[in-house]
């Protein structure tokens, strides 16, 4: 079955690609209407918009009628009390009596490089506490459990709804949110955090009880928390031990008792089983309307993915420039290529007609039962069409808006500087009060002083730079530009990057002083070859800015009305968007069918040393010292990495997998290819996969390869075991 509906998606896009760009007066085959008629007749899934199930309103009907599985309140307590967020970046859980928490390998490399002493580096050999004296604490890592949730929707609407203006309804939102958290925090001596629901449609007050003694446990090599490197990254099969452990402690420096952990599974997840995954999904965009994933699909994530690929092309030329930088540019360039890979994923999502046409289904059907019902659509029938008109006039200045936007990343730093002097004229034209706030009061002084100083720019990422954005501005502006024009002279590139470097004053430190000191006449007069694009540039970004801006807070708010109609339509029927909030979602554990074969449901050490010596001379494979003459007793069969059907996003890296009786059988740490387009649509049909580390992996390697037995009989018995 899954084969046929990939299959049957790209025939779709294939048909769908013959009749792409023809006018609508152009008559069309009887083969292209059929294609067209199959394409529009694809509906929406019933869960197309996620299980990532809120706590405030876990679907208990659902669970029921799915699994044969009725969790009560109390069921449902225990587990919220027995996840964390990680600091801010992360999910992790409690896994003994003892405060022992469990997070991915890749949550905590920053702080076990913390914790590294003079001469040591952790982060690559790995870490063992023998004993809990040999834990170390981690200045400034905390975890927060979420110990209390209050409904406080009625307080936030009522505020908005008194307001009158777009502008007045969203400051009074942001005060009375403001005055809860504050409020709620004192009330209850705990951090309070208001988290919008639906866009607004609901608004609940978190409260969390942070722990900030925590120290490290155990930690394994950079090598197996990293197994397979970026080739890997978003892949299935895997085989990466990537898990840390941690420890809270309590106020009396003794580790923390708690009565809410996940106690651990005998044997794991095994295929067929529902499992959960218990995090903090970090943002979606499901509830989006087809008219902004349609400007997402041809005007954002283009820009954004191309950026990223320039940056990724430069690093790598720079790293061939500057071997002596490998080191702390591969760092940097992993965290660019796995963003890279992950709006690829996402942006090939949006372009899968199959996929799109499911949303713009689910948009039809949204809006015909508001429409249906008199009151419902006099409050949001008009929604969808204004969206639709703000996502237009957007892209119709997109050029100006993206092309000629130089502070982003990769921005070349002279044309940056050129900028950012010119709209410092700009707006010492104006009088104080139509400033920008940076171009007031103090903010003035720090700005001349910033944009006075002489900034040093290393020239060979200067040249790599700077090619690229002429590349780019090139390719949305098109050779007539004037703007273009100007930069390049006729010159390809690469060419016009040298030469603007090899004229601009901004360059050279003697030049910028005597410059700097004629400020702002000096830029007026300047000849400077940066100077004067920018003297071009500025006030297109700034009209294009204009045009944003001025829909802007009427985005803000009909977002935030179709929050309100989602819910007042569906309910907690649908869940809401991640909000890096807690959320429970459900699944199997099921493989899958991938690029002609099949992905079984979970690998096993074998396949960790098939990729070690498949692959002899590449470090991403390369097992460390301690795994390359396993002892006897080390089962090689134990299942390693497992996929399963929940729903998770980032964010959810850390979280546990428990079964139905709230025991670990896993712990989740990344998602496939396929599950990439899970920004905008959960489809686990087409292959969308939650990929885990199963929990058997975890004691067999703790226990027979680093040997630090008192963790592995922690994990079993649910508390430290002397």
């Amino acid at each position: 079955m899954m084969r046929k509906l990939v299959q049957k998606g790209m025939f779709l896009l294939l048909a769908a690609s013959l009749f792409v760009g023809c006018s609508s007066t152009q008559e069309l085959t009887p083969y292209q209407k059929a294609k067209q008629a199959e394409l529009e007749s694809i509906e929406a899934q019933r869960f197309d918009n996620g299980r990532m199930w809120t706590f405030d309103y876990p679907p208990m009907e659902y669970f029921k009628e799915e699994y044969k599985f009725a969790p009560d309140q109390k069921w449902m307590d225990d587990v919220r009390m027995s996840a964390l967020r990680f600091a801010t970046w992360c999910s992790a859980s409690f896994v003994s009596a003892d405060g022992l928490v469990m997070t991915n390998h890749h949550c905590g490399r920053d702080p076990v490089e913390q914790v590294s002493k003079e001469g040591e580096n952790l982060t690559v050999v790995g870490f063992m506490a023998p004993t809990l004296d040999d834990e170390r604490k981690v200045d400034g890592l905390f975890v927060e459990q979420l110990v209390e949730i209050r409904d406080v929707t009625d307080q936030v609407i009522s505020a908005m709804d008194a307001a009158s203006t777009d502008q007045e309804r969203l400051a009074a939102r942001d005060k009375k949110i403001g005055e809860l958290e504050e409020t709620l925090a004192v009330e209850t001596g705990n951090r309070c955090q208001l988290v919008t629901f639906f866009n607004g449609g609901k608004y609940a007050a978190y409260i969390y009880k942070r722990y900030d003694d925590v120290r490290l446990v155990f930690s394994p090599e950079l090598s197996l928390g990293f197994f397979g490197g970026d080739d890997d990254n978003f892949t299935y099969p895997r085989y990466t031990l990537d898990c840390n452990f941690f420890r809270v402690y309590g106020e009396d420096g003794k580790p923390l008792k708690t009565d809410h952990f996940f106690k651990w599974s005998a044997n794991g997840a095994s295929e067929g089983e529902l499992v959960f995954t218990i995090g903090n999904p970090g943002s979606t965009s499901r509830l989006s309307t087809a008219a902004q994933l349609e400007f997402n699909r041809d005007v954002q994530f283009p820009w954004i993915s191309n950026l990223l690929d320039n940056y990724v092309d430069v690093l790598k030329l720079y790293m061939k420039l500057h071997p002596e930088q490998k080191e702390e540019m591969t760092n940097k360039l992993f965290s660019m290529a796995n963003s890279q890979k992950a709006y690829k994923g996402q942006l090939s999502g949006l372009e899968n007609d199959v996929l799109m046409q499911r949303r713009k289904d689910f948009d039809k059907k949204f809006r015909a039962r508001v429409m249906d019902k008199p009151a419902l659509a006099a409050k949001y029938g008009q929604v969808w069409d204004e969206i639709a008109e703000s996502s237009q006039k957007v892209r119709s200045v997109a050029p100006d808006l993206l092309a000629l936007r130089f502070e982003v990343l990769g921005a070349p730093e002279y044309l940056n500087q050129a900028m950012s002097l010119v709209r410092l004229t700009r707006e010492l034209n104006k009088s104080e009060e139509d400033r920008a706030n940076a171009y007031k009061g103090n903010g003035l002084s720090v700005t001349l002083r910033a944009l006075g100083k002489y900034k040093s720019a290393d020239m060979d990422m200067e040249r790599l730079t700077l090619a690229k954005k002429l590349q780019m501005m090139r390719r949305m502006l098109g050779d007539n530009d004037p703007i273009v024009q100007l930069a390049l002279k006729g010159q390809n590139c690469v060419d016009a990057a040298n030469r603007l470097l090899s004229e601009t004053i901004l360059a050279d430190s003697a030049k910028f002083v005597a410059f700097a000191a004629g400020f702002p006449e000096s830029i007026n007069n300047s000849n400077d070859p940066f100077i004067a694009i920018a003297r071009m540039a500025v006030p297109r970004r700034e009209a294009a800015s204009e045009v944003a801006n001025a829909v802007r807070a009427r985005d803000q708010v009909n977002n935030t009305l179709l929050g309100r109609a989602l819910f007042d339509v569906y309910g907690t029927e649908i869940p809401p968007d991640a909000t890096f909030t807690l959320r429970i979602s459900d699944g199997v554990v099921d493989g899958y069918e991938y690029n002609g074969t099949k992905a079984p449901p979970n690998t096993t050490f074998y396949g960790m040393y098939d990729r070690h010596y498949s692959f002899p001379n590449d470090e991403q494979w390369a097992l460390p010292e301690r795994w390359l003459n396993p002892p006897a007793d080390f089962n090689m069969s134990t299942p390693l990495n497992f996929v399963s059907t929940n729903d998770i996003i980032g964010g959810n890296s850390g979280s546990p997998l428990i079964n139905r009786n709230k025991e670990i059988v896993g712990l989740a740490f990344d998602g496939n290819i396929e599950s990439l387009p899970g920004e905008f649509i959960f489809a686990p049909e087409m292959g969308n996969r939650t990929v885990s580390l199963h929990s058997a992996a975890m004691i067999e390697a703790i226990n027979n390869i680093y040997r630090l037995d008192r963790l592995a009989r922690e994990l079993r018995a649910g508390k430290i075991v002397q």
